[in-house]
């Protein structure tokens, strides 16, 4: 039986206005706390969502060009990458629990048009904004406080709960989540508040790191020549594999390839790019007909002019294919298909598009989100330290997470309903 709905309320101190009691107090109003907060004020509890921002879902309402790329046909564990010693099992259980058909299901109760595009990836037709007023919308019908330009000073644990003092005044919860997202993107409201709290509640944070960001080519590479130009390439980096658009720009490499790479990419590391993924270049050169063109004639047919004039040496770039040692050949098939560059730099927190790190999952029960260091604390989306690939898979941990959490909080709240009183 589900417990009965008590709305947030002020609690009286002598004429004084003391913390507002909530069963759950709920920091950041982003996707996770917005979806956490529906669905746990659907179970019957009373939720107050606080919001350092002017408005709710900032950052969901420019994601995605402004569309919303809010889940992806296939999700699973090896989409993600975790720190942790569970590694990416640890997003198993939540995932299980709140998989893309469940999401559909509720874009679709919100009358929300779709399509899909390449790889999976799903996008409204819309403005990601009526995304944003259809969760709000929900919360709010369910008897959810939204309490935007709320800025959290500090978070206590009590023996009955949390305290968390704001600038305008105190509230009190039985239970807290920390939905309070990375300090990535932070020109859509992107911070580092939650690591603090997180930190001051007893947990361990681990480093972040600009993720799903361009990466940034040393000063002399001749790849910067290429500024404006994209295609599909193959990239192998370490043990990944993948084909995507990679646009080369004045700083270095960009687009969907540069982007994903950027999440397994460490400092030193070099990224290998084949130019051509869908073709043998060996073959093409050892083909009859290729013997009395040169490489360069034969691959611009392939390629843009300027980058097979960066990538060919010199010295075989203009001679007949007929004329080429094998050494040559392999030198240019190394060049085309083979070819590592090894980046700077990330471009930074500003232009990255998450962020890798955050609060240890190893401190963190899988299945709820519930915190293994602190009674009654949940830890949920970008603040944990799971990062997905570009394609709709962050957006659709931010709901997972938000979803298994508001879960475990009905549950709880259940549970206790319908334990005997005791003297």
């Amino acid at each position: 039986m589900p417990p009965k709905r008590r709305n947030a309320q002020p609690v009286q101190n002598g004429g004084q206005r003391g913390p507002d009691v909530a069963d759950v107090l709920i920091l950041g109003a982003g996707a996770a706390g917005l979806m956490c907060a529906r669905e746990a004020a659907s179970k019957g509890l009373s939720v107050v969502l606080l919001e350092r921002g002017p408005v709710p879902g900032r950052k969901l309402a420019v994601s995605g060009g402004g569309k919303a790329n809010f889940t992806n046909r296939a999700v699973s564990p090896k989409d993600y990458h975790c720190d942790g010693s569970r590694g990416n099992a640890f997003c198993a259980p939540a995932l299980k629990g709140f998989t893309p058909e469940h999401m559909l299901r509720l874009v679709q109760e919100w009358n929300l048009p779709f399509e899909e595009r390449t790889h999976g990836q799903l996008f409204l037709t819309v403005s990601a904004q009526r995304l944003v007023r259809a969760l709000t919308d929900d919360c709010r019908k369910h008897g959810c406080v939204i309490a935007c330009g709320t800025t959290v000073t500090a978070v206590e644990a009590l023996a009955d709960g949390f305290s968390v003092q704001t600038e305008g005044g105190s509230w009190h919860g039985k239970a807290l989540v920390l939905a309070l997202g990375s300090p990535a993107w932070p020109q859509a409201g992107g911070g580092g508040a939650g690591y603090r709290l997180a930190e001051e509640l007893g947990h361990n944070i681990i480093a972040p790191r600009a993720v799903l960001a361009p990466l940034r080519l040393n000063s002399d590479s001749p790849l910067l020549d290429l500024t404006g130009i994209s295609l599909p390439v193959g990239v192998t980096l370490g043990q990944h594999c993948w084909e995507d658009d990679l646009l080369f720009t004045h700083e270095g490499l960009s687009g969907p390839a540069a982007l994903k790479a950027s999440l397994y990419w460490a400092e030193g590391a070099a990224i290998t790019l084949n130019f051509l993924p869908e073709q043998d270049v060996a073959a093409l050169m050892d083909a009859p007909q290729a013997g009395k063109q040169t490489p360069r004639a034969l691959l611009a047919r392939l390629l843009p002019q300027r980058l097979v004039d960066t990538l060919l040496p010199e010295e075989t770039a203009r001679r007949k294919v007929a004329e080429l040692s094998r050494a040559a050949r392999v030198a240019i098939v190394e060049a085309v298909q083979r070819h590592a560059v090894t980046p700077q730099a990330t471009a930074g927190l500003k232009k990255a598009e998450a962020c890798s790190g955050g609060v240890n999952t190893d401190e963190v029960d899988p299945k709820t989100m519930r915190s293994l260091l602190q009674n009654n604390l949940f830890v949920v989306g970008e603040l944990l330290d799971v990062t997905g690939l570009l394609g709709g898979y962050n957006l659709h941990w931010a709901w997972a997470s938000g979803m298994a959490a508001a879960r475990e909080l009905a549950r709880s709240a259940t549970a206790r309903a319908a334990a005997p009183a005791t003297d």
